[in-house]
């Protein structure tokens, strides 16, 4: 190689698990298992069958106390119900070990700043898994937005198992919001959303106005009751529309072309094709261990993002209770006591 030194070739393999091997973990066991640059040597779940099952597969160890691994690995990711995020992370950094754990980031802020600190004390990688991002960033459109006016954000869905330890604010809606929060690069101002539990005991529909302290307003809808799937985010900037279909891989650039004899447009459009966002996210997880820099999406980015949705679950809960305290004053008390059936709306929400 006339004598140049391949740094990738050089890199010490990582040794790596994952924790929690539900429906999400599985696909980051695949993508560890394939990478030359990681070791895969165990796979931890409280469901022994299923941790049997998908270390089989991989012919790995099967665990089910992911304290066992402490000396074992160099880096975990962390696919467990949202509620262990902290105790698991915690655990792992206080060990020296690098980590990257699903979204939601943690279940509070308070525990997000723990894990940050100790993070920041052991000089780890500490990256959080909003995949959208991974994509946006290889097809250049986070450097296509530079003034951002308005935003639209929808992502809707079937209903289905996954992700019901948490509401639809914290298990969808929040991938949008950690996009919008990279585009816009402005603290939040205010928060405006409604909502409400449809099939299951949090909220299953929401929708959020999210006005930025630089003035950009973004409105995000999130639904995981719908008949089909779709993931699409609108942009306006003073100079262009930006279009991206985040399912289809499809983006629409709409530009002023500034003719003389009246408003006219140029429009592109691109297809990016098949992408693969989790294995991004896991090779840059690996590349920041490996080389000590700063990964794509950090503590604090699943912090930020993880501050805006509690907002937005706040004033969720805020407009449910608001309808209930009308439902219950209603002058023939029928509405109310129709509503009061299926229990207080607001308090089955998390607080």
């Amino acid at each position: 190689n006339g004598g140049k030194v391949d740094a990738a070739a050089c890199m010490k393999t990582v040794r790596t698990a994952v924790v929690g091997v539900g429906h999400f973990g599985r696909l980051h066991a695949e993508k560890l298992a394939a990478d030359g640059r990681a070791e895969l040597v165990a796979v931890v779940d409280t469901d022994a069958g299923r941790a049997a099952e998908i270390a089989r597969r991989h012919g790995v160890r099967s665990l089910g106390d992911y304290r066992a691994l402490a000396g074992a690995v160099d880096a975990v990711t962390i696919a467990a119900p949202t509620a262990a995020h902290h105790e698991i992370a915690r655990f792992f950094l206080d060990c020296g070990v690098h980590v990257l754990v699903e979204k939601p980031f943690t279940s509070t802020v308070t525990e997000a700043d723990d894990l940050i600190r100790r993070a920041r004390a052991g000089a780890l990688v500490l990256q959080v898994g909003h995949l959208e991002r991974f994509f946006c960033t290889r097809t250049g459109l986070l450097q296509s937005v530079t003034r951002p006016l308005y935003i639209e954000a929808l992502r809707i869905s079937p209903f289905g198992p996954r992700g019901r330890d948490v509401g639809d604010v914290l298990d969808l809606m929040i991938h949008d919001i950690d996009l919008i929060a990279s585009l816009v690069d402005a603290p939040i101002k205010s928060v405006d959303a409604v909502g409400a539990p449809v099939l299951s005991q949090q909220e299953d529909i929401a929708n959020a106005r999210l006005l930025f302290q630089n003035g950009c307003v973004a409105t995000v809808t999130a639904s995981r009751i719908a008949f089909k799937s779709e993931r699409r985010i609108r942009v306006f900037q003073p100079d262009c529309l930006l279009s991206i279909d985040l399912l289809k891989r499809r983006v629409g650039v709409i530009r002023k072309a500034g003719k003389a004899d009246g408003p006219r447009f140029d429009v592109e459009e691109s297809e990016f094709g098949a992408q693969d966002p989790l294995r991004d996210e896991i090779s840059g997880f690996l590349e920041a261990v490996a080389t000590g820099g700063r990964p794509l999406v950090t503590g604090e980015d699943g912090r930020a993002a993880l501050v805006i949705a509690l907002r937005v679950t706040e004033s969720l809960r805020e407009h449910l209770a608001l309808l209930e305290h009308h439902m219950h004053d209603t002058p023939n008390g029928d509405a109310g006591h129709a509503g009061s059936d299926d229990g207080d709306l607001a308090r089955d929400l998390p607080a």
